[in-house]
């Protein structure tokens, strides 16, 4: 069997994007890894599933800005279970400040979703 294992995100605010996947989402996290010599820390987030995201930071990382159609990875994606809980998801995000790029809606291949931009700029896809 083959399997994703994890995906992993650097970020610059590694509490806030931790928190916000939590909130949001019901992220079960670890406790964080800190190397003391590197200053790298890192936090492993559970999804109901088992999926696993790893937030990443180090104080010499890069931070380009991040346009919407790039090279590399492009969104993370959640599946909620309802149209009525991607409805309501984006709703909640949206009142919390966080930016829609589209939908709620159903598109050309059939998926029901909405995109929002989250923390720092990554952009995460709500579908059922």
């Amino acid at each position: 069997i083959m399997r994703i294992e994890h995906i992993a995100m650097y970020v610059n605010d590694i509490e806030n994007a931790k928190n916000f996947f939590i909130k949001y989402f019901k992220a079960n996290s670890s406790d964080g890894y800190h190397n003391k010599t590197t200053n790298f820390r890192s936090y492993f987030l559970t999804f109901d599933d088992g999926a696993r995201l790893e937030l990443m930071n180090h104080p010499d990382m890069q931070d380009p800005n991040k346009e919407i159609r790039r090279t590399g990875l492009s969104h993370v994606a959640f599946s909620v279970g309802s149209k009525k809980r991607v409805d309501e998801l984006t709703q909640i995000l949206q009142n919390d400040g966080y930016k829609v790029l589209s939908g709620p809606r159903t598109t050309g291949d059939g998926y029901y979703e909405s995109c929002i931009i989250g923390p720092e700029g990554n952009q995460i896809e709500i579908t059922v």
